[in-house]
């Protein structure tokens, strides 16, 4: 058996039986005898303590449980001083008290089947113990004063690790019995102990140099003085008691008569009560297992229906929670869905970013190093042009104004939200009366200054530059799936699963990866925009007159590459074919081919692979749309239309806002996300190199690590939310 034992809680039929035993010897009429075993105890109850106590208790069993400890805390063993009988056998018992001598009406002992390692010295103070068991434990030495039991009668050691008896269990007159283990002695030796219990004190009283009497001629006194000082144990005291008897043997003998019949009366009157008693007794233990049945049986029912409505509990848990987790991991599919298709849109659009570079760069090299031809000095919309470059400055002017306002108005709100709004409401009239009184002003300005023109000009090229809205258009996508990201691991770290987190660890630093490559890619396209504007300037040094309002007309004046493209001869099903197929960068290598749907319907991926189309899944997907497109013109011609059809532009004038990108578009609504830190605000900054939308601005300021992932900050990122 182990040496050590971890507590265990009671199950609710020993707790049951437990009370059941309590209460049953507080009865009235209740017998000497306190019965509380296999109730799974660690710890004996303080309550069996004081029953025994005040009850005057004489039997206490406490066998076949779980004690590591005879005393619980707060306990004396005072409280068991009338206790004559002592079982603790079948329990995990390491040691006794060492105060155990203060037992001095124990007379039976039973700690059979423990893990007792050695007896308390104060074992030798019991002198009424006649029975001493300590079978089957972890003894490897007896104390010496077991020589003071003078009323012991019967002694088991066997089952244990001891080799040597003391010589001072010699002076115990009264043994009768001695249980050992005889092949393991070696104190007496193993062919004394084989002999019996007599042979083993005999060779005891010889060592002792003590004269060996048996155990008869003691046991009488022992029994009549019931725990009174006992007769010494020197050698001339059974010769003088002998003596004595021979010489008063006449006188005794008629007084030992009479006790004789007296003892026999005593008797049969003690045999008739006890019949009594027993009746009494039986009766009483039909009473007792008739109650414990009922309270068996309720406390049977009472589980079950527990176990039942936990059971019932446990499934709704179980069903709930499987729902939350076939929802989180649906969402996790979608995001991550989304993530390889921008991935993969990414990686195509590298792959054809050489081509539309080159188409891109080339036209603007040919419109920029055309000489300005004096129709065009002519034709020149001074005013016209210069209202676009006024109002161009003013936007952005009023969006950095807008801008500056909107981050005072949240920094200044929480402290003067009324002023504050006072102020703001004055600024912005001051603001609208400044632009409506200086409009005049700054249109002849610009027309007088070149730099103003100039300015004007690198705005409107920016923002009408394909490649850098691309670019923008694609960050924006980054940061709105950084954002759900984020949104997403936060919920699972509420919910408190694991599923997928390292794939959306992977995710999410893809795609910080491919942020920041994008952030490069416009920073060096906007340094290529600023070349391009200082070879301009190189030339604009002949002071050439209104060379930048030309320049300004001729950018605000250009057409979409899309309307180029239908106007030079492309069908509009085909444009729109390569628009839901995200594939509108290869428009300009299918108008320089002049491809249409009906020599598409002719042709097979390998020959859109030699025209430029590297992507086999597109491939089949634009000749199996054109197909369709085709089929579907069989059954309703008025679709299809007439060959030679030139596409006229419909678009107005001016270029949208922005192209689409070639990434998927961003389907599902973006939900606000709250600071992680002050709870308040909504997250608008990202973290570099992790890619966490987690803190405010105005949080964010004393940072250096992500509070979520704690990794170093190596740069922040303002999102900006349109409305």
């Amino acid at each position: 058996m182990p040496l050590f034992f971890r507590k265990r809680k009671p199950s609710e039929e020993a707790r049951k039986r437990l009370e059941y035993q309590m209460c049953l010897a507080k009865e009235a009429g209740a017998d000497d005898i306190l019965d509380i075993s296999k109730c799974e105890l660690s710890e004996i109850p303080f309550g069996a303590f004081a029953t025994c106590k005040v009850l005057q208790k004489k039997v206490l069993i406490i066998h076949t449980n779980h004690l590591t400890s005879l005393l619980p805390k707060s306990c004396s063993l005072l409280s068991l001083a009338t206790i004559k009988v002592l079982d603790l056998h079948d329990n995990q018992l390491t040691a006794l008290p060492d105060d155990l001598g203060q037992l001095t009406a124990l007379q039976v002992l039973n700690v059979e089947r423990n893990q007792l390692m050695q007896l308390p010295r104060s074992i030798g103070n019991l002198t009424q113990l006649q029975t001493l068991n300590v079978k089957d434990n972890k003894l490897k030495e007896l104390p010496d004063t077991l020589g003071e039991l003078r009323s012991l009668r019967t002694l088991n050691i066997s089952g244990n690790e001891i080799q040597r008896l003391p010589q001072m269990l010699a002076h115990v007159r009264t043994l009768e019995m001695l249980s050992l283990d005889a092949s393991a002695m070696v104190y007496p030796p193993r062919e004394v102990c084989g002999a019996g219990t007599a042979a083993i004190l005999q060779f005891l009283c010889k060592e002792s140099g003590l004269e060996y009497y048996p155990p008869s001629q003691y046991l009488l006194p022992v029994l009549e003085q019931d725990g009174t000082e006992n007769s010494r144990d020197s050698p001339d005291g059974p010769t003088d008691r002998f003596s004595r008897e021979e010489l008063e043997w006449q006188n005794r003998f008629s007084d030992y008569e009479k006790r004789k019949e007296q003892k026999m009366l005593e008797k049969l009157e003690f045999e008739r009560r006890l019949e009594l008693g027993q009746r009494e007794h039986a009766q009483l233990l039909q009473q007792s297992s008739s109650q414990k049945d009922e309270i068996l049986q309720t406390v049977k029912e009472e589980q079950s229906r527990l176990e039942q409505g936990l059971s019932e509990r446990q499934r709704h848990l179980d069903a709930e929670r499987q729902r939350l987790q076939e929802q989180l991991k649906q969402t996790e599919q979608n995001i991550s869905s989304r993530i390889q298709k921008l991935l993969h849109e990414n990686q195509r659009q590298k792959k054809s970013s050489e081509i539309l570079k080159s188409l891109e760069n080339e036209r603007i090299r040919m419109e920029q190093l055309m000489s300005i031809t004096q129709e065009e000095t002519e034709n020149l919309r001074r005013r016209e042009v210069a209202s676009a470059m006024q109002q161009m400055l003013t936007e952005s002017c009023k969006n950095r104004l807008i801008q500056m306002a909107y981050e005072s108005q949240r920094q200044n709100l929480v402290q003067q939200a009324c002023s504050s709004m006072a102020e703001m409401d004055e600024r912005f009239q001051q603001i609208l009366s400044w632009q409506q009184m200086d409009q005049n002003k700054a249109i002849s300005q610009i027309l007088q200054e070149s730099a103003m023109q100039k300015a004007a000009f690198e705005a409107l090229q920016v923002k009408k530059d394909l490649m850098h809205r691309q670019i923008r258009s694609q960050i924006k996508l980054i940061e709105t799936e950084l954002l759900q990201l984020t949104q997403l691991e936060l919920k699972r770290k509420s919910l408190d699963t694991e599923t997928l987190q390292e794939m959306i660890s992977e995710q999410r630093w893809a795609l910080s990866s491919l942020l920041q490559q994008l952030l490069k890619e416009k920073q060096q396209r906007e340094e290529e925009l600023r070349e391009i504007l200082t070879e301009l300037e190189a030339k604009s040094e002949t002071r050439q007159e209104n060379y930048w309002l030309i320049q300004y007309q001729r950018l605000l004046n250009q057409k979409p590459l899309s309307l180029k493209l239908q106007e030079e001869g492309m069908e509009r099903q085909l444009v729109a074919l390569l628009e839901e197929l995200s594939a509108e960068h290869y428009l300009p290598i299918f108008a320089h081919h002049r491809l249409s749907l009906d020599l598409l319907s002719q042709m097979s991926p390998g020959d859109l692979a030699k025209v430029g189309v590297s992507e086999a899944g597109l491939q089949h997907e634009i000749l199996r749309r054109v197909q369709e497109l085709l089929d579907a013109a069989r059954i309703q011609p008025e679709l299809k239309p007439p060959t030679g059809e030139v596409l006229t532009p419909t678009a107005p004038q001016e270029p949208p806002e922005s192209v689409r990108p070639s990434a998927p578009p961003a389907e599902l609504e973006v939900q606000a996300s709250e600071c992680v830190v002050c709870l308040e605000r909504e997250a608008q900054m990202i973290f570099l190199n992790c890619g966490h939308v987690c803190c405010c601005q105005q949080c964010c300021q004393p940072l250096r690590t992500c509070p979520l992932c704690r990794q170093d900050i190596a740069q922040r990122l303002r999102i900006y939310h349109s409305s």
